[in-house]
């Protein structure tokens, strides 16, 4: 510390503090730059009369103005559900073919089921609905449980081993995990499914499979492995399939039995939302009528 004095150069007085011989001078603060700090202090005192500033033990001062955000949003929400529940009057007095039908209907379910399905189910089906291993293709005409408009929306409202009371449910066995059959057994029922995809296999093991996918699969998968829709069980004699069609991943299946699963809608979407995805999902895969005997693999 040193004396004030005056600066012999600029002649301003020092505040009496010197660093490495350099000294500093006393300027005053700007005065644009006062009064803006005076107008930050009168503008919060203000700000903490008029609106909602200071927090309570059992909530806050409301301000004189009892502005809420809170308010604001729910007043928005309300407006914004008065205006969805037009459209979905709109689609709810008419038949999933008459939407599809109508350019204008289907125009506005495609952009509801749009914005839906990137929400809720492109995380499992991807963000086109081209499915992943595990998840099923969407835009195929390869479906487990049906492909018509009302079996998509059944699907979507009641799920697949969802825990609704009438979900879709099959169960694949889990013939190696359960003990249910020995591992030579699997490597031949493995072998006696590539063959019935049109693939070269081992005869001998085919031959050996033949009765134990009599006595263990054709329930479900019927006799020639073509799949039925009412058991849930897929086509094993086509090309498609959810979780490989390698043996790795066939023994996979065989000895696991991998079962998935896919949420019922029907408790968080209104009945107009289902209808829009519905004809979105439709649409999407073509919207066509899929074939009869090509169906999925386990699922979804």
């Amino acid at each position: 510390m040193s004396e004030r004095e005056h600066d012999d150069h600029s002649g301003v007085e020092t505040t009496g503090h010197e660093w490495d011989g350099i000294k500093e001078l006393d300027n005053p603060l700007p005065r644009w730059w006062l009064w803006i700090f005076y107008g930050c202090i009168a503008f919060s005192i203000g700000y903490w009369v008029l609106m909602p500033a200071w927090p309570g033990l059992s909530g806050y001062t409301p301000g004189l103005l009892k502005q809420s955000d809170r308010a604001d949003v729910v007043q928005e929400l309300n407006a914004l559900q008065t205006r969805r529940g037009q459209d979905e009057a709109m689609l709810m007095s008419a038949s999933l073919q008459q939407i599809e039908a109508d350019p204008a209907l289907q125009a506005h379910a495609l952009a509801v089921g749009t914005s839906v399905f990137g929400d809720n189910c492109a995380s499992c089906h991807g963000a086109g609905g081209g499915g992943a291993k595990g998840y099923p293709n969407l835009r195929d005409d390869v479906w487990l449980w049906g492909g018509s408009l009302e079996e998509i929306e059944h699907t979507l409202k009641v799920g697949i081993r969802s825990g609704h009371a009438d979900t879709r449910f099959s169960q694949m066995p889990a013939f190696g995990r359960d003990g249910l059959l020995k591992g030579d057994q699997i490597a031949d029922l493995t072998e006696y499914v590539v063959a019935l995809s049109g693939r070269p296999a081992d005869a001998a093991a085919v031959a050996r499979a033949t009765p134990l996918f009599a006595d263990n699969c054709a329930a479900c998968h019927m006799p020639t492995g073509v799949g039925s829709r009412e058991f849930g069980a897929p086509n094993l004699t086509d090309r498609e399939w959810l979780n490989g069609s390698d043996r790795a991943a066939i023994a996979g299946q065989l000895q696991n039995g991998r079962n998935g699963v896919m949420p019922t809608w029907e408790g968080r979407f209104s009945p107009a939302v289902i209808k829009a995805l519905a004809v979105y999902v439709h649409v999407n895969a073509g919207g066509g009528e899929p074939s009869v005997t090509r169906v999925e693999a386990p699922a979804p």
